[in-house]
């Protein structure tokens, strides 16, 4: 199932093949999972690569090249960021702190 912007449902659980590149992680608040927040995958120089919005427990995921990448997260609460060097495949966690 998927939602109207065709990415497809955030949250669950997912094995990773050898070969894919994963950017999987929640959206927190002081500890607590945001849900609806719009998280932006941007690539090395800043630009914009995709979008999904966090699932109602915070999760979010983005299949991506190997490489070095900025996790953006935005609410209505607050707004956060983390970097990840995904140097390979596998999936790679990513935690993002809003306020």
């Amino acid at each position: 199932m998927s939602d109207s912007c065709g990415a497809p449902v955030q949250g669950g659980t997912i094995e990773a093949s050898t070969t894919e590149t994963v950017l999987q992680g929640k959206v927190l608040a002081d500890g607590t999972p945001v849900g609806g927040a719009y998280v932006r995958l941007l690539d090395s120089t800043g630009e914009f690569t995709a979008e999904v919005v966090s699932s109602p427990e915070g999760d979010f995921r983005f299949f991506a090249a190997p490489g070095s990448w900025t996790v953006r997260a935005l609410h209505r609460t607050g707004n956060g960021q983390a970097a990840v060097s995904a140097e390979g495949p596998g999936i790679h966690a990513v935690e993002i702190a809003v306020a």
